[in-house]
């Protein structure tokens, strides 16, 4: 079963990821509430996948992306922003996203870039 960390500075997002989580068969890892955090949070727990927010206070999500990133190159990130904007789409890849999701998300749409992350592994 993947592991998952899940990212965001909101309280109700990271309660309906972990709701998705169980639906599809993965394992909720632990949660961080910015990106300082996040980081902090890989290398303690090591997940096979991380969702990540992009706009938290602290350090956002594209540069925590880009931390986990230089931590372990091999990283799987999905980002999940409210900003549906191309320039954060390719700022969110350019950093190492695996994966972009914009919010209001779907359950299945999250699962779906879950198990092709799972996949491609």
């Amino acid at each position: 079963m993947k592991r998952v960390l899940i990212v965001d500075d909101a309280s109700v997002v990271r309660l309906l990821i972990k709701k998705v989580l169980k639906a599809g068969n993965f394992e909720f890892a632990g949660e961080a509430i910015n990106g300082k955090d996040a980081l902090s949070k890989y290398k303690e727990l090591r997940p096979d996948i991380v969702t990540m927010d992009i706009t938290m206070p602290e350090t956002d999500g594209i540069q925590a992306t880009k931390d986990i990133i230089a931590f372990d190159e091999n990283a799987k990130i999905i980002m999940l922003s409210g900003i549906d904007q191309k320039e954060m789409l390719w700022k969110a890849m350019k950093a190492g996203a695996t994966s972009y999701i914009v919010k209001p998300f779907e359950n299945d749409r999250i699962l779906s870039a879950l198990n092709e992350i799972t996949e491609s592994k």
